[in-house]
């Protein structure tokens, strides 16, 4: 290796750093060009996405378990990271190839591009940020290391410390214009900050109800029965969640009908709205996990429109698709009985869908797992058959059909807590969406089931709160917890991971009492 001149690196150490700083630049650039052209999102989320959408199941459902809600930031970053090698790698190539960079950065382009291609909602300019980042590539490496080739080809040493103080003014003044145009791109794109401005404007004929009388269980630190919106989980597959004005959204029902229907923002909110208290939960969530939430929304019933739209007799499914192009096929039965109320919701809790949780319209199917039935950003509904498509999860391993299992689990205390001996109580949660709880049985240290007072529902299609009073002495305790639904079924013991249609098995908890 050369010896280091002037304090600067090595000149192996420089080629990989102008490839890194290139390769900064471009993505810099691709960025800015995503937020000026309102686009939903870059590149680089592009490629996650793509990834995310290709991604074997069971490792799907590993990430979502050991990350949580930082998986996308996770994958997005891992992604930056290689990029980053590949750059440092047509950096090298530069020192004795002027054309073999380039073709690293066109296969870079080219994965980006492909990624931007199979995206449900492209467009034509969502090219120019890929291409914009390519150019960026080429040309910044090329203006780089124009000071390090000058290095090589000089004798003398006075002339090369010149080279080498060029290419680092060179690099700073690269980099520095790239954040520059990164930060301008921000903030000249802003379409997300706009639409929540639209949303906090709209004043829609909904109402927000307090949670019912006699639905909360008087046990300390028990989560309220109403989910507050801030809390309410999300799952999604987006990297960036779409930012939808509601005067761009429209809805398209169409597929095996003898009318097809197209809605505007509008024309839905001027129809009649039903509101209803809903508890929905997603199919990921472990036995005792927090993958569900409890709240007011308010919408239009699926089954008017699909009434209007006049479905075809050998139908037996809606595919939805949402507009970053994510799919769930739900069973055409459940949208059409109007006693289960699945719904094109537009508000929860009584304000606008917040942007993460489908803003400006949703489905949701009560007593059915949101993998086939809640479709966030919803802008496509085709009746079809099951026979006929594979939608995103069941194409991964996940059932065709997902009625929700009957469940519970304990709140508090929570696992692990030390609580003083004594009389201590006990609360949590039990649901059996659209078939209801009746009661909900308790085990202590592996004893006898008994039977605990349970809160009340204003319908089947929410969880109910429960809570008891035990006597422990000091010492290490066991308790166990387990539903029975209004039809009279007891929750299973049977342990069974959450694919491919939920989980199942008795939530259970170790405290101590002293």
């Amino acid at each position: 290796m050369p010896e280091t001149m002037d304090g600067v690196t090595t000149p192996r150490g420089a080629w990989s750093a102008a490839g890194a700083v290139a390769g900064v630049a471009g993505l810099a650039i691709s960025h800015a060009a995503t937020m000026v052209l309102t686009l939903r999102s870059s590149p680089l989320v592009a490629v996650a996405e793509l990834i995310i959408q290709h991604v074997p199941g069971g490792l799907a459902e590993r990430a979502i378990k050991v990350l949580g809600s930082n998986d996308k930031p996770f994958l997005v970053v891992v992604i930056f990271l290689i990029m980053m090698l590949f750059a440092m790698w047509a950096g090298r190539l530069a020192e004795h190839s002027w054309w073999k960079p380039i073709l690293v950065w066109v296969g870079m382009g080219a994965v980006g591009l492909l990624a931007v291609l199979t995206r449900f909602d492209a467009t034509a300019l969502d090219y120019l940020p890929v291409t914009a980042g390519v150019v960026t590539w080429i040309v910044a490496l090329s203006f780089l290391t124009e000071p390090l080739h000058h290095a090589d080809a000089e004798d003398d040493t006075q002339s090369d410390g010149k080279s080498r103080r060029s290419f680092l003014i060179r690099s700073g003044v690269l980099g520095v214009a790239g954040i520059g145009v990164g930060i301008f791109g921000q903030n000249f794109g802003a379409k997300r900050r706009h639409v929540e401005e639209t949303r906090r404007l709209l004043n829609l004929p909904v109402t927000d109800p307090k949670s019912p009388r006699g639905t909360m269980v008087d046990v300390p630190d028990m989560p309220s029965w109403k989910t507050p919106t801030g809390e309410f989980y999300k799952i999604h597959t987006a990297v960036v969640v779409p930012t939808i004005e509601p005067q761009d959204w429209s809805l398209r029902i169409h597929g095996k009908v003898d009318r097809e229907i197209t809605l505007t923002y509008q024309e839905l909110v001027d129809r009649p709205l039903i509101q209803r208290w809903i508890t929905l939960n997603c199919v990921s969530n472990p036995v005792g996990g927090p993958l569900i939430g409890n709240a007011w929304w308010s919408g239009v019933l699926l089954a008017d429109l699909l009434e209007e739209a006049g479905v075809s007799g050998d139908a037996d499914a809606i595919l939805q698709t949402s507009h970053d192009g994510w799919t769930c096929g739900t069973p055409l039965d459940m949208v059409t009985d109007r006693q289960r109320h699945a719904m094109l919701a537009i508000a929860m809790n009584g304000e606008p869908l917040p942007i993460d949780h489908g803003f400006p319209v949703r489905t949701l199917v009560p007593g059915l797992y949101g993998y086939v039935s809640a479709c966030k950003w919803v802008v496509d509904i085709e009746v079809t058959k099951f026979e006929d498509f594979e939608a995103y999860w069941t194409d991964k391993g996940w059932s065709e059909k997902g009625p929700v299992k009957i469940a519970s689990r304990i709140d508090v205390p929570e696992n692990g807590d030390d609580v003083e001996t004594g009389t201590v109580r006990i609360g949590g949660h039990a649901w059996a969406q659209h078939t209801g709880i009746s009661g909900v049985e308790v085990a202590i240290n592996g004893g006898e089931w008994t039977r605990v007072d349970i809160g009340s529902s204003p319908n089947t299609d929410t969880w109910v709160q429960w809570k008891t009073e035990v006597d422990l002495e000091e010492g290490d305790h066991t308790v166990l917890v387990r539903a029975v639904g209004s039809d009279g079924e007891t929750q299973t013991g049977v342990e069974r991971d959450t694919r491919p249609d939920g989980a199942t098995g008795w939530h259970q908890i170790e405290i101590s009492a002293s």
